[in-house]
């Protein structure tokens, strides 16, 4: 190995979660602090939570939702042009029918 090119290397450097030392692991850093690790994720530990990044869990939700909330009122709008349709349809039928006179109907 050249001498002087490589970072110092760290046998004993301790990892902290939380404000405590979880483990110890050889790095180029003397203490690694992390958010999440295997003792904590979801995947290890077999819970179902979020982990919430920069807000990514929120927007996704009030993106879902107003996604449901625009498919509602497309519901709700071809629910009324149909009832409309069915209210015109329905004046069309019971309206009077024009009377013909008897020249018309000697034609």
């Amino acid at each position: 190995m050249k001498k002087e090119i490589h970072p110092q290397y760290y046998p004993e450097a301790k990892v902290f979660v939380g404000g405590e030392v979880v483990a110890t692991v050889g790095s180029t850093k003397p203490e690694l602090h992390l958010e999440v690790w295997s003792g904590t994720h979801p995947f290890y530990t077999g819970e179902q939570r979020m982990i919430d990044t920069e807000g990514q869990v929120e927007r996704f939700t009030k993106r879902i939702a107003a996604k449901a909330s625009d498919a509602l009122d497309k519901k709700t709008k071809d629910a009324k042009r149909r009832a409309k349709r069915q209210i015109a349809e329905i004046v069309d039928d019971t309206a009077p029918e024009p009377e013909t006179t008897e020249a018309a109907d000697a034609e």
